[in-house]
């Protein structure tokens, strides 16, 4: 089975084809740009198939896929940092959403017929109101970002692409996940990624915080990868599922564990640039959909989540 990741080098695209290695009988494609990183995908580079692709560009989406002729696809590149969508949102919209439309149109002109995983956000939801939580995949859509407005769009463009040309699109919404090789520009990552500089010393025990009263849904992305895969195995095409935990924890929280599990003596303070325009004060959803339907269950406790990302910046930063 030809299976084809876009965003390869980025977070969840490396763990992705993480996963997809352990299994027999599918040969891995990735799509990066020339100018990415790719410090995650050293240990798996000889393994896959590598091809430079502007996604924005639809003759080089064109050119690879017919190259290719993937079975599956997982696309996963896209802009998704959602306070950068505030400071660049041309940007945000044009790159998420061309470069679905690019492989959707792609596929359709070469007359392929692949099992299509179109990676969504909690962010699509915005403004819950306490009422609807846990937030199931009926709840009205009211994004609060750039970002969240882009993952809306590439959501119904995928529903659409279904209902009038039957491209077989499945889309999921996870809520937040978190785990090594998120940037440190996430808030898990980032606050570890401070604790562990304050360890070696380098820099001052001050810890420099944004909304710490938000509420969100963790997963551990090795158990989000895992339903990414089950969401083409066993989801229907056209029809859209959380993935998340069903658990909220409060961002002060997740302070407060990760500076236990290091034990360094730390001040806290807000950091003004570190807050949203308009932020989502509680994010917490429901996968009995998905579960149901696959058998999915999140296996890794966030704790423990906790740790491997304070022992991945120890071992890098």
């Amino acid at each position: 089975m030809k299976v084809l990741v876009t965003g390869v080098t980025g977070f969840v695209g490396s763990w992705l084809v993480d996963y997809l290695l352990t299994m027999p009988g599918i040969e891995v494609f990735g799509i990066k740009r020339w100018r990415s990183r790719t410090e995650n995908i050293e240990h798996f580079e000889n393994k896959i198939t590598l091809y430079e692709c502007n996604l924005k560009d639809s003759t080089s989406v064109r050119d690879t896929i017919e190259l290719i002729k993937p079975e599956r696809i997982f696309h996963l590149a896209a802009q998704s940092f959602v306070p950068s969508s505030w400071n660049a949102p041309s940007e945000t919209l044009e790159g998420n959403i061309l470069g679905e439309l690019n492989i959707f149109e792609a596929v359709k002109k070469i007359g392929l017929d692949p099992l299509i995983h179109i990676v969504g956000s909690s962010e699509e939801y915005g403004l819950i109101y306490p009422n609807e939580i846990p937030v199931k995949e009926t709840n009205l859509l009211r994004p609060l970002s750039p970002y969240a407005v882009s993952k809306v769009t590439q959501d119904m463009l995928a529903y659409q692409y279904f209902m009038s040309y039957k491209l077989r699109a499945i889309r999921t919404r996870a809520f937040n996940h978190t785990g090594p090789r998120r940037p440190p520009n996430f808030v898990c990552s980032e606050i570890a990624y401070q604790i562990v500089q304050i360890e070696k010393g380098t820099k001052p025990p001050v810890i420099y915080v944004g909304n710490t009263d938000s509420i969100r849904d963790f997963t551990d992305v090795r158990d989000i990868v895992k339903a990414y895969w089950l969401a083409l195995e066993k989801g229907i095409p056209g029809d859209v599922y959380n993935i998340c935990s069903g658990k909220g924890q409060k961002i002060k929280d997740v302070i407060s564990t990760l500076i236990d599990i290091s034990g360094v003596k730390v001040e806290i303070q807000q950091d003004p640039a570190r807050l949203r325009p308009s932020d989502v004060p509680i994010l917490i959803g429901d996968a009995t959909k998905f579960k149901k339907l696959t058998g999915w269950e999140p296996l890794i406790p966030f704790e423990q989540t906790l740790k491997d990302i304070l022992d991945f910046w120890r071992k890098t930063a």
